[in-house]
């Protein structure tokens, strides 16, 4: 499994990013898909994620109305997050995951995303 995570970078607050996770190595529909930031210091937090058994999409109270997770699965296996109105509190290093097994009551416990791709660096300056 390969996860390849880009488009973070630096951006003043107000404004907005579009990461994209390039994947491969899996069947795309047969896993749910995650965005996952962890400041230094502090716990890993799941920012956003889809669910493969009905297609429904979590976010954290955090991101909610700022932040939408996409994907791609009809010309190449991507997902993408959206992330508008950002906020100094939003730097992070955030992380696509996947996941074959995760049930929906444990969509947003990091622990249960068995497959990560590198880190991309989301920095907001105030």
């Amino acid at each position: 499994v390969q996860l390849q995570a880009s488009g973070g970078g630096l951006v003043q607050a107000g404004g907005s990013l579009r990461l994209s996770c390039a994947v491969s190595g899996i069947t795309f529909d047969d896993y749910a898909m995650s965005w996952i930031r962890q400041v230094p210091g502090k716990e890993r937090e799941v920012v956003s994620c889809t669910s493969k058994s009905d297609g429904s999409t979590y976010y954290a109270d955090s991101v909610k109305g700022r932040f939408t997770i996409s994907s791609d699965s009809n010309t190449e296996n991507e997902v993408f997050l959206q992330m508008n109105s950002l906020k100094p509190e939003d730097t992070a290093v955030h992380y696509c995951a996947a996941s074959a097994r995760v049930i929906a009551s444990q969509l947003g416990v990091p622990s249960s995303w068995e497959h990560w791709g590198q880190g991309t660096q989301v920095t907001v300056s105030s």
